[in-house]
């Protein structure tokens, strides 16, 4: 920056004397080409109590001024003219508990006038400012990760390998127990982390018990480092335990556990503000560990009712071939409306109940109505000889509920006779069954009756036939036949189509049969929305009729 020529004073008329720096607001120290001081203002020499002329410049000057006043003539290149300007250059430093920005003025006769700035106020702000930048930053960093994990063991893992890291020397999350027990997490700083089970008094730990409970936290001041239990200090923890904090992990209406973190005993005590910030960490943690422990539970009552609503694996029977496949309308599901369950009779000479059957509607409500007619039908399995009996007690049972759903079904009674299979087929509001003879000819059998649950009374028509080994009866849902899709995407499969799929089955094992229904009807949906598809193949096997050893009595038939 240069002067104009025509300012009423100049730098060339300013004197080194404290006359002259007195009236300014700031400390003033005018140093020569050495560093000596050459004289201070009043305000400097209340600041730098042992500011005297003359005197050498260790004793006057701090330090950092005298690195600062080196540089400053460094970078001028020495003495200047008398017509040169001032140049201005702001360094920083401490003077006590004080610091200061110091300006240099460069004066004509070599001196340097040096105005010390207190900007204390400024740097605790900046830091303050970027104290915070710095734990938002963190605790943004810390809610993704805890988030991005719905598995308890990685959510206590990661919170307390973000709390040794960012929070004290090392961390330890202590999760709910069982009686004395208690799950434990600990990570030291740049150590990994352990997980083991202790049995704990919690009462050793002032505030931890509390914490456990969701009640707010002891002040860290209170609780005694050397009184720490051995099981609390992490493997690896480097040196004694010099502070300690623990703060409840706050969670969605109960407590998700407690956060004990440890410093050395080199590193100050948690402040106030420390302690608040690890609270703002402790109720993202808590949260993000109640989410897993939820679902966790969720999960596993899910899975043990599901085992219940999911068909059956099946398999030879009494002497007749069993093969059944389902498959849910959302890919994301496992159970819907439409069900099959086989119930063996007690011996060879008393027939297998089959029961297929489509309630209204899909997903997760129509699968708990799935789960009560198979109950209440495997209840009624003792009358399952009459089907019309059968069906109007389970229609009964149905109009009694709470549901306003309704079903349709369809059951066959199945006994080996010989070579052959004796079927009872019955059918409720459902899609007739379909006999796969052994060449080629698709039948369908007649049966007929009213849905399940809609009127106070139903009519079934009961038919019976017969197979021959290697003939099959297929019962399905009409999510084969109503399956939309094919060349345009607005094409049912329909029963014709399902009827020649079939004619090319014949002769196939049951199970084959299943799988070639569920892959056409699949192939013809193709990205089309489905409905639940059930499939189920009743096939009497192939046997080969072994003479008697006698030569007279009757022979018998093997599977």
């Amino acid at each position: 920056m240069a002067y104009p020529k025509d300012t009423s004073v100049t730098i060339s008329e300013l004197r080194p004397t404290a006359d002259a720096w007195g009236p300014a607001p700031y400390p003033v120290l005018v140093l020569d080409r050495t560093g000596a001081l050459r004289t201070a203002n009043q305000a400097a020499t209340a600041l730098l109590e042992e500011a005297a002329p003359g005197a050498a410049p260790a004793d006057t000057v701090p330090a950092w001024l005298r690195r600062a006043h080196d540089e400053t003539r460094a970078r001028r290149g020495g003495p200047a003219g008398p017509d040169a300007p001032a140049l201005l250059q702001g360094f920083r430093g401490t003077v006590g508990a004080r610091s200061y920005e110091a300006h240099a003025s460069h004066l004509p006769d070599g001196d340097t006038a040096w105005w010390l700035v207190d900007d204390t106020g400024r740097r605790l702000a900046e830091e303050a400012l970027s104290t915070e930048r710095e734990r938002t930053s963190f605790l943004a960093e810390a809610s993704n990760v805890l988030l991005s994990s719905l598995n308890t063991e990685r959510c206590m893992q990661v919170t307390a390998q973000l709390a040794a890291r960012h929070l004290a020397d090392a961390a330890v999350v202590v999760a709910p127990g069982d009686g004395r027990k208690f799950p434990v997490t600990s990570a030291v700083a740049g150590q990994g982390v352990t997980r083991s089970s202790v049995t704990a008094d919690l009462s050793l730990v002032p505030g931890l018990g509390e914490a456990l409970q969701g009640f707010p936290p002891v002040p860290s001041r209170w609780i005694d480092p050397a009184a720490l239990p051995a099981w609390l200090l992490p493997e690896g923890f480097p040196g004694k335990v010099g502070s300690v904090a623990v703060t409840p992990l706050p969670g969605h209406g109960v407590p998700a556990g407690a956060l004990i973190l440890l410093r050395t005993g080199d590193r100050a005590e948690f402040s106030e503000n420390e302690e608040i910030f690890a609270r703002l960490f402790a109720a993202r943690a808590g949260a993000a560990l109640s989410a897993a422990r939820l679902y966790a539970e969720q999960s596993a009552i899910t899975e043990t009712l599901m085992r219940d609503l999911l068909p059956p694996q099946l398999r030879r029977t009494h002497g007749v071939e069993f093969a059944g496949g389902y498959r849910p309308a959302g890919s994301r599901e496992r159970v819907g409306g439409d069900f099959y369950d086989v119930h063996p009779g007690s011996s060879d000479s008393e027939s297998t109940l089959v029961v297929l059957g489509d309630v209204c509607g899909k997903g997760l409500e129509a699968a708990v109505l799935t789960g009560k007619i198979r109950n209440t039908v495997e209840a009624l399995t003792p009358v399952a000889h009459d089907h019309e009996r059968m069906l109007q007690l389970l229609n009964g049972a149905l109009l009694n509920s709470h549901h306003t759903r309704f079903a349709t079904m369809v059951l066959a009674s199945a006994q080996r006779e010989e070579g052959l299979v004796r079927l009872l087929l019955t059918s409720a509001g459902h899609p007739a069954p379909l006999v796969v003879r052994n060449d080629g000819r698709v039948e369908e059998v007649s049966t007929r009756g009213t849905l399940i649950g809609a009127l106070p009374r139903i009519e079934t028509l009961t038919v019976e036939t017969s197979l021959q080994p290697g003939e099959t009866c297929l019962l399905y849902t009409d999510g084969v036949t109503e399956a939309r899709g094919g060349p345009l995407g607005d094409e049912m499969f329909g029963e014709e189509r399902l009827a020649r799929a079939l004619a090319d089955c014949a002769g196939m094992p049951g199970e084959a049969v299943v799988e070639r229904v569920q892959m056409l009807a699949s192939q013809w949906l193709g990205d089309g929305r489905r409905d639940d598809m059930a499939v189920v193949a009743i096939t009497a096997p192939r046997t080969t009729h072994l003479s008697a050893v006698n030569g007279h009595t009757r022979g018998r038939y093997t599977g």
